[in-house]
């Protein structure tokens, strides 16, 4: 009985650690959307020289459920189908995008990402349209005429491919934008006039605000080349059951070799 008893939570403890190593917020998440449209404004309402026509960004959950499938492949290079724009998103006939990756998971913070895109700013010269480094992070966060966001963080088990983790536990950042930004030849913003001199609608901020652009819309809709195409719920109907029975298995084998150490108020 208690070869069995130990076996059964060693088995727990192994699946357990397998599936709950991290938890990561979903596309969702109340909190993680708001940091994301956040970090992205703080750092367009910021820019140097100041621009006047600069829109507002806001969320966008076609965007988010695309950057989530691309997050799935789990492989640190740009989404092969962003030139396909039919199969990237419903409505938008062009979409951009921005990647990050890092481990361990549990060291993920969306300002901290978002952060690393903007501080590429420092590579980046407005007037002569060019970059001494990588910068093209950076100017797709403050292209003027991307409104809409859309980002999706993945935790990847096996690791990311094309990275020099191996196979540690990594995780996906992914942010995809509408309209696409970083055109040939073209400037992030306008520089000349002031805040939101060259758009319409209301200004808060130094960003131009619209009732029609911010709205929001839902799309029953997921791209044909997700990886996952619901399996990962299936996951978690098959995990979570587990769990509970592996808890119960717990308290039972610590009740059972330890009756003493339960205390009842």
């Amino acid at each position: 009985m208690e070869l069995m008893v130990e076996i059964l939570l060693w088995a727990c403890i192994v699946l357990e650690s397998g599936v709950y190593s991290v938890s990561l917020p979903e596309i969702t998440d109340g909190e993680f959307i708001e940091q994301c449209v956040r970090e992205h404004n703080k750092a367009r309402s910021s820019v140097n020289p100041p621009a006047s026509d600069m829109l507002y960004m806001t969320w966008d959950e076609g965007l988010a459920i695309t950057a989530r499938a691309w997050a799935r492949h789990c492989v640190f290079e740009h989404n092969i189908y962003l030139k396909d724009a039919r199969r990237v998103h419903p409505t938008f006939l062009s979409v951009g995008e921005n990647i990050g990756t890092g481990y361990p998971p549990s060291n993920f913070k969306v300002n901290t990402a978002i952060k690393s895109w903007v501080d590429e700013n420092q590579f980046y010269d407005y007037e002569a349209n060019q970059c001494s480094d990588v910068c093209g992070h950076y100017t797709q966060v403050v292209w003027a005429t991307s409104y809409k966001v859309g980002c999706a963080i993945h935790l990847c088990p096996n690791g990311v491919k094309k990275t020099n983790f191996g196979t540690r536990e990594s995780y996906m950042f992914v942010c995809n934008y509408a309209t696409a930004g970083n055109m040939n030849g073209m400037q992030p913003y306008q520089s000349k006039g002031a805040a939101c001199s060259r758009c319409e609608g209301t200004c808060k901020k130094s960003l131009c605000r619209s009732q029609d652009r911010d709205s929001q819309k839902s799309y029953n809709w997921t791209p044909d080349w997700d990886p996952v195409k619901g399996s990962n719920y299936v996951a978690v109907l098959v995990a979570r059951p587990i769990a509970l029975i592996c808890t119960f298995i717990a308290a039972y084998a610590v009740h059972y070799f330890y009756p003493d150490v339960f205390c009842y108020e």
